[in-house]
């Protein structure tokens, strides 16, 4: 097996849901859109507007049509009665909404997310001449406000090390597991915590993929572009620790033969097992903070920036295409910053 063959799969599977999507539950006229934007977007990315389509659809049915339209039988001509007051009411619909017979709420970052999917249509249509108006550039984008970066503290990085380790604070019911995965547990940590490696990166891994000689490993980033990466020796040992005890465990599933980390029935393990050992690890330590794996990628990210003063290596290392994502993120470490300057700028003259 490849590194590339979690993705190839990922992607496949993205793929289905997107034509799913057109084939059963989005206008005719989206196939064409979807086609259009296939070669400058990530499957991932045409999923994601595929989903926020279908509540604006939904809206557009429930509250424009009062349900007197099939989200199927919509056509161009209704897309462009469709006024900037719809749009805007539509991101008010959006605070808190029933869909599929489940409460769902958004806030500011994903109304702005839907808004822009929105938006991308529209002027697709536009530009092409198949809407005379645009009326979804009429709408402003909803202000987004400033998000607190939560990470682990040293002590706190210490301290859920050692509870991986020990298990001291876990439910009965979260012990019976402890011992078997214990080994896994902290070696997934300890590689978010000295990499900063994203949760999708981790997933992905192949056994194949690390090179203990020279502690090195490759990652497949987002768009498919690969780098190699380094860990220390303590993150070395708890991988070799975890790759022995796994060689005892076999898994009948040829297309996960190659997976470094691997769930309890012996499946690479998915994306959501590891958001949750994360978050069942961290209550105990940091029970204030909602930490989860991007948390833990800020963590080794902040420590990385304080160490070196460098935010062109924060940002290659992290995957970062935008240096400016990373300066957001790391260069303005307040507090620590704030307290290094006192006293810089002189007001009086002092003797020495």
């Amino acid at each position: 097996m490849k590194n590339s063959d979690y993705y190839i799969q990922r992607n496949n599977k993205n793929i289905e849901t997107i034509e799913r999507l057109l084939n059963n539950e989005l206008p005719a006229f989206c196939f064409d859109y979807f086609v259009a934007i296939e070669n400058q977007t990530s499957s991932l990315t045409r999923l994601n507007y595929a989903h926020d389509l279908k509540i604006f659809f939904y809206y557009m049915q429930e509250r424009i049509f009062r349900g007197s339209k099939n989200i199927r039988d919509f056509t161009l001509s209704d897309l462009e009665s469709v006024t900037n007051t719809d749009i805007e009411y539509f991101l008010g619909f959006l605070t808190h909404y029933k869909y599929g017979g489940r409460d769902h709420y958004c806030n500011e970052r994903a109304k702005a997310r839907k808004l822009s999917s929105v938006r991308a249509m529209f002027k697709h249509f536009f530009n092409k001449g198949l809407i005379s108006v645009d009326n979804s550039a009429k709408v402003a984008t909803p202000k987004l406000h400033e998000k607190p970066i939560i990470r682990l503290e040293q002590n706190e990085v210490y301290n859920i090390i050692d509870t991986v380790e020990s298990g001291n604070g876990l439910s009965p019911h979260q012990l019976a597991y402890h011992e078997k995965n214990k080994v896994r547990d902290s070696a997934i940590l300890m590689l978010f915590l000295g990499t900063g490696i994203r949760i999708s990166e981790l997933v992905g891994l192949n056994n194949d993929d690390l090179n203990f000689d020279n502690n090195s490993f490759i990652v497949t980033r987002k768009g498919g572009s690969k780098s190699i990466l380094y860990f220390d020796n303590d993150v070395a040992h708890a991988l070799m620790r975890y790759i022995d005890q796994k060689d005892e465990r076999q898994t009948d599933s040829l297309e996960d033969v190659n997976a470094l980390f691997l769930s309890n029935k012996n499946r690479r393990i998915t994306v959501r097992a590891v958001e949750n050992l994360v978050q069942k690890y961290a209550k105990i330590v940091s029970p204030l903070k909602k930490i989860s794996p991007h948390k833990l990628r800020s963590t080794y990210g902040t420590q990385l920036y304080k160490a070196t003063g460098d935010i062109y290596i924060v940002a290659d290392i992290l995957g970062h295409k935008d240096v400016n994502t990373t300066r957001k993120h790391y260069a303005a470490i307040s507090d620590d910053n704030r307290r290094a300057v006192v006293g810089k700028v002189k007001l009086t003259k002092h003797d020495d």
